[in-house]
């Protein structure tokens, strides 16, 4: 006799279910293959990660959608992968080689990358598993890594291709430069923290008659003049002239110039020029025929350039110059400050803008493309308010440096001949057409060759997701069928490093749009509305609250409440109130199956009664019966009507109101008496006769059956995108007496 188990057993049930789903086939977009495409790329996340809240709140979000669309008919494909994250894994390798006694350098760059790969193999897969865990209903036979074959050769592609239309350039420009990483980082790839600090007021020697005010007295050893705003009568006397100074040491000779850009208000008004120092002062001197100095090298220390100072840490050597101002008499008065400290993203560690040979991306070509794909409605952003966002950063873009300095990721694909005899680091593009090749393999012999060491931003790889996936530069059949993507869901965070740089790709690459929404979620949460943080301790790690509370109460409770584009609040007494509301489908879903197969409450064993049909007999319905299907009707449009307009959270609240309380609370307990006492006292002889000779009632019995039948099930398909695994448990019970249910809740069909 089949049994309908007593409590609804999480622990043990997702992976059997998971497992099931995925070897029979149901994650892929052939389940549906005459249906319309919908297709969502998985954000890539790092191959050094590990599952975090973020993660599962995205994930939920985007599968949510994908079981939706499957229920819905369409081909839905979700394709799922992994980013080499060049920096971060590059620098989890070298941790654990130094931890070995291995030195990165003494290793080389061909060995050094083979452990990498080792590294990957063995711990890389992780993330993917916890992917499954949160009920990720991916398609793993199309899985993809950004270092693989067919991605690699979609980089080559996309390389050559804005090469060769004078999109990609290579020339001295100052960028955002990493001591602790090593390499140059995007613009948008720099967070900036509030510190305190010291704004110091000084001449440069006795004879110079200007008083300057800066942060960073270090970097005045590359002053090469000093601004001023041309209305600031203080100091018209002084534009256009020069003078010889001699700081600790270091004599330069210093011009006064005029330049708008120039705060009168800002400490003395007068600021000292450093052009390889600051993005501002470069541009200055650009404009002003200017020399740049460089002082502060690509470790962090100070150049020759700063005398008696090279050598030293840019902190030390700060000390060590106040001081000598100090005793110098030179320092006037030092205040303190708050300012922006820009730091790597990645490290943590402070940025140097550093003057530095790169590769860049020119932006304004590609710009409008993308702007006008946004404002014709082309492509949607959810919320609309981000399109402001998106817009101003196009705005305001400048080009892009591509190039890191490091081993791990794809190598610049430019070959320069050795007989040029130039130096690697310092060679230019002015070479003839024949000592330089752009593309996979240069002609000729190999040996006569020296690829570029550097390679490529990991943005740039991620850039081309949407459409490297489904096989581009390739015309496959997958680019053909589901190109474009349907749905582009991530943080608001990245939409400047990540959004605007695919739809700029896809279009200058392809031709087309790379998604036609792109949706945008916040950050989670603890339940004080603070940012998750170690050093609060409010941390949450899904995996651990999926072991204790199931995934679809972890995935409940981080999509209701949630709102597009704003962060959301979570914490284990919300996930635990999803967990009790899964026990209350379960226990009802139980109640149900064994009051309507006359089973045995207590046993929990199935009776032997089957439900033929589910025609329902609209002349036995009772008040009840009315109310509960005319509100199941409202339900199925309510609740397709927000989720196709991306209200997910207030689809959400509405099943779990209309479940608990209109089925559960009302009609279940309004059916007890329905049903009678048929079963309830089904052992009692007299009055089972006495039942049975009542057609009417049998009649009324059978039709309040089919009712219960009715809602639990379409029920349970409306909730399935949400909570996956316990409505497709619930759903394998009620296979066992009703007919025509199909194999899996996953390919059931949604209700019209």
């Amino acid at each position: 006799m089949k049994t309908f188990k007593k409590n609804w057993e999480h622990f043990e049930t997702e992976s059997k279910l998971y497992n099931h789903w995925e070897k029979s086939g149901y994650f892929k977009p052939e389940v549906n293959p005459d249906g319309k495409p919908f297709v969502i790329a998985i954000p890539p996340p790092n191959v050094t990660g590990k599952l975090h809240i973020g993660h599962a709140y995205g994930t939920t979000l985007q599968d949510l959608m994908i079981r939706y669309h499957r229920l819905l008919g369409d081909a839905s494909l979700y394709i799922p992968g992994m980013d080499h994250a060049g920096i971060a894994t590059q620098t989890v390798v070298d941790k654990k080689l130094r931890k070995q006694g291995i030195n990165k350098n003494e290793l080389g760059r061909e060995k050094f990358v083979e452990e990498v790969w080792k590294w990957k193999e063995e711990y890389g897969g992780e993330i993917l598993k916890q992917l499954r865990a949160i009920g990720a209903s991916c398609d793993w036979d199309r899985e993809r890594f950004t270092l693989d074959e067919g991605l690699s050769s979609a980089v080559r592609e996309a390389f050559v291709h804005l090469y060769k239309k004078d999109l990609i350039y290579r020339g001295e420009y100052i960028v955002n430069w990493c001591p602790k990483c090593g390499t140059a980082i995007a613009d948008d790839e720099v967070e900036h923290v509030t510190q305190k600090a010291k704004l110091y007021y000084f001449k440069y020697d006795t004879n110079f008659p200007i008083t300057i005010a800066t942060t960073r007295p270090e970097t005045k050893f590359g002053d090469t003049a000093v601004a001023v705003n041309p209305g600031d009568e203080r100091y018209k006397e002084f534009i256009d002239k020069e003078f010889e100074i001699n700081l600790d040491g270091v004599k330069r000779t210093i011009k006064v110039i005029a330049d708008r850009a120039v705060d009168k208000e800002f400490g003395t008004g007068a600021v000292g020029v450093t052009p390889s120092h600051s993005l501002i002062d470069w541009k200055m001197a650009e404009d002003h025929g200017l020399s740049k100095v460089k002082v502060i090298n690509e470790y962090g220390k100070m150049t020759s350039e700063a005398g008696r100072y090279e050598g030293m840490k840019v902190l030390e050597a700060r000390e060590k110059l106040v001081e000598y101002l100090k005793s110098s008499e030179l320092l006037e008065k030092e205040t303190d400050i708050e300012n922006n400290l820009s730091i790597c993203y990645r490290c943590g560690g402070a940025i140097e803008p550093l003057p530095s040979l790169q590769w860049f991306v020119k932006m304004k070509p590609l710009v409008e493309k993308a702007k006008a794909a946004v404002k014709s409605g082309e492509i949607e952003i959810v919320p609309k308010r981000f399109e402001k966002v998106y817009f101003h950063w196009l705005d305001n873009i400048r080009d892009w440096c591509i190039s890191r300095q490091l081993w791990w990721g794809h190598r610049i694909p430019v070959f320069y001949r050795k007989s040029a005899n130039l130096e690697f680091k310092n060679q230019n593009l002015k070479l003839s057409k024949d000592d330089i090749f752009v593309g996979e393999t240069p002609p000729g012999n190999l040996d006569d060759w020296v690829q570029d060491e550097d390679v490529l931003d990991t943005w740039f790889s991620s850039g081309l997701w949407p459409f490297s996936t489904l096989g581009w530069p390739k015309e496959t059949s997958d680019y053909n069928k589901f190109y474009p993507t349907t749905v582009m869901e991530t943080g608001y965070d990245i939409i400047f490093f990540w959004v605007a740089r695919m739809i700029m790709m896809g279009l200058e690459l392809t031709g087309k749009i790379p998604f036609k929404t792109v949706y945008l979620h916040g950050l989670v949460r603890d339940e004080q509305n603070r940012k998750m943080s170690k050093s609060l301790g409010n941390v949450l790690d899904p995996l651990d609250l999926i072991a204790k509370y199931g995934t679809d109460a972890l995935r409940m409770a981080l999509i209701v409440g949630s709102t597009p584009g704003q962060d959301v609040a979570i914490g284990e007494s919300k996930i635990k109130g999803y967990r009790n509301f899964t026990n209350k489908i379960w226990n009802a879903s139980r109640f149900v199956s064994l009051r309507v197969t006359d089973g045995d409450l207590q046993s929990g064993e199935l009776g032997e009664g089957k439900i033929a049909d589910l025609n329902i007999d609209e002349k036995l319905l009772t008040a009840a019966d009315k109310k509960i299907l005319g509100r199941h009707e409202e339900i199925k449009k309510t609740v397709t009507a927000h989720i196709n307009k991306f209200q997910f959270s207030l689809a959400g609240e509405e099943l779990y109101e209309y479940f608990w309380h209109e089925f559960c609370d009302e009609y279940i307990e309004a059916s007890k008496d329905q049903l009678g006492s048929v079963i309830a006292r089904k052992n009692d002889e007299a009055i089972l006769k006495k039942e049975i000779a009542a057609p009417e009632g049998l009649a009324m019995t059978n039709n309040t059956k089919k009712i219960l039948i009715k809602i639990l099930s379409e029920s349970l398909v409306l909730m399935h995108p949400y909570i996956p695994f316990v409505t497709d448990a619930v759903w394998q019970e009620l296979r066992e007496f009703v007919p025509d249910l199909a194999d899996s809740i996953m390919i059931s069909n949604w209700l019209k």
